[in-house]
């Protein structure tokens, strides 16, 4: 009876820890592959589920715009007024902060630094709340002043204020799924992020138009049932990722911790520029915006509908720059600079060529696109005019994505910061001095806007000549 009484308590001490060992497995494989493996073959293992899935949000976001086209032109400007904020949050946290994140958690991985991969969750968690709030209070005080110096006016700023409300009342619960996925990411776990995100999508299909018509016992809420079946994804998402990340079972442990400066340092350094440049980016399309309002409803909601596009290519260029960033921190964090360099330039050969082939086709035939969302001409003449003058620039949007991705994946940020201001100011600045001094139409907007694509790819580039972001960064793990 002894015998088999301590045969046991040997099994189950060998048996208890085979999960963990099978964890660890998995992410010494990834890691290997990482460093060593087939460049691009690693490289689109990590970039495909993450694309796929963004791909398949972002048609939800299609679809919501498909859906709210039945309530009217106002209802479609009023969302068109919210979005470039929509985006703003989003941006800021899944490729702003969350690049942060990503980056801190990918070279520590590279470093061998466990420990600080693990806790490194939690201070993202703590920074997801503070700019969570930060959103949710902005956005209810500052809303109506803001989509109507936008254009918004009664009908539209009405429509404008539902759907802003309902998302933003949400932003605590958005900040921390996409924080945590961030880190997902970062350590090499793009499938379950992937899974998430695909599941939402699911989700959110029938239940955006179930709300926003109502069905059955479900009252009809209008464009506010946009923004509901959004933050009913994300409570979910949120449930399931915090259980997941406490498990053990993601390669990182979400558990109680020490708070410290070091590893806010280690996020921030990297996340602030970034984030600014998430609200340079957002702010353009915001000031544009502004801009083609001098034209009237039917061309904001025609620009809003051409612009979506533009958004309509980030999900993609994230999922590839994502997979860069994670590669490149790791390779970093290891002392392997010459891979990390050719990582950098092999995922921005495919981004940019990908980029540039649909751009042109949709400029070949802009109404395809337009004509999704409307048949009123008024609104289709303004968003093809801007298809066909910015869309084959797609290409250089894409090379400067991923030229900072790169960058910030080595831990620098400041020439993608540079980059992302000069576009700022070339195409929002511009904007509204052709519009409002000059009197130009859409055409020259439209214009302004590609070059400044243009300009942006080369000066994002710089980074990857830089001595300093390369071989500065590796005197730094040594030291």
């Amino acid at each position: 009876m002894t015998d088999m009484t301590n045969e046991t308590m040997v099994d189950l001490v060998e048996i208890t820890p085979i999960r963990e060992i099978r964890v660890q497995d998995r992410k010494t494989r990834a890691r290997a592959a990482i460093l060593n493996g087939p460049i691009t073959t690693t490289l689109m293992r990590l970039a495909l589920p993450t694309i796929a899935v963004l791909l398949a949000q972002t048609a939800v976001s299609v679809a919501e715009t498909y859906y709210v086209g039945y309530l009217g032109t106002n209802a479609l400007a009023g969302v068109s007024l919210v979005f470039p904020v929509y985006m703003l949050m989003v941006t800021m946290s899944n490729g702003g902060l969350g690049s942060g994140v990503a980056s801190a958690v990918a070279r520590a991985i590279g470093a061998g630094r466990q420990r600080d991969a693990d806790a490194l969750v939690l201070h993202a968690i703590v920074l997801a709340a503070i700019m969570g709030a930060i959103f949710t209070f902005g956005l209810i005080w500052a809303a109506p002043a803001l989509y109507g110096t936008l254009g918004g006016k009664q009908a539209s700023l009405h429509a404008a204020l539902g759907y802003s409300n309902t998302i933003f009342g949400g932003a605590i619960i958005v900040w921390i799924v996409n924080l945590i996925a961030c880190a997902l990411r970062g350590s090499g776990n793009v499938k379950v992020p992937a899974l998430v995100t695909l599941t939402g999508a699911l989700i959110m299909i029938p239940a955006s138009p179930a709300l926003i018509f109502g069905f059955g016992p479900i009252p009809r809420l209008g464009v506010a049932g946009a923004g509901a079946a959004f933050i009913i994804y994300y409570a979910g998402a949120l449930v399931f990722l915090l259980r997941y990340m406490a498990s053990g079972r993601s390669g990182l442990k979400l558990g109680m911790s020490r708070l410290e400066w070091r590893l806010f340092a280690d996020i921030l350094k990297v996340g602030i520029p970034t984030a600014l440049n998430t609200i340079q980016t957002n702010l353009t399309v915001i000031l544009v915006t502004s801009a083609v309002g001098r034209f009237g409803i039917d061309a904001i909601a025609g620009y809003g509908i051409a612009s979506r596009l533009d958004y309509v290519m980030i999900p993609i260029l994230f999922g590839l720059s994502s997979a860069v960033l994670t590669m490149v921190g790791i390779a970093m964090g290891a002392g392997h600079v010459e891979r990390a360099r050719r990582i950098a330039w092999i995922g921005t050969y495919v981004g940019a060529g990908f980029a540039e082939i649909v751009g042109v086709g949709v400029a070949l035939a802009p109404s395809l696109w337009a004509g999704l969302f409307t048949d009123e001409l008024s609104v289709i003449d303004p968003a093809s005019t801007y298809l066909q003058i910015v869309a084959p620039t797609y290409g250089f949007m894409a090379a400067g994505f991923v030229f900072a991705f790169s960058a910030q994946g080595a831990g620098h940020a400041l020439w993608p910061f540079l980059a992302y201001t000069a576009r700022t100011l070339l195409a929002a600045g511009a904007s509204l001095v052709a519009v409002n001094v000059f009197h130009a139409g859409m055409p020259t907007l439209s214009l302004i806007v590609a070059l400044s694509y243009i300009i942006f790819a080369p000066i994002s580039g710089i980074a990857m000549i830089s001595h300093r972001v390369w071989h500065g960064a590796t005197r730094k793990i040594s030291t």
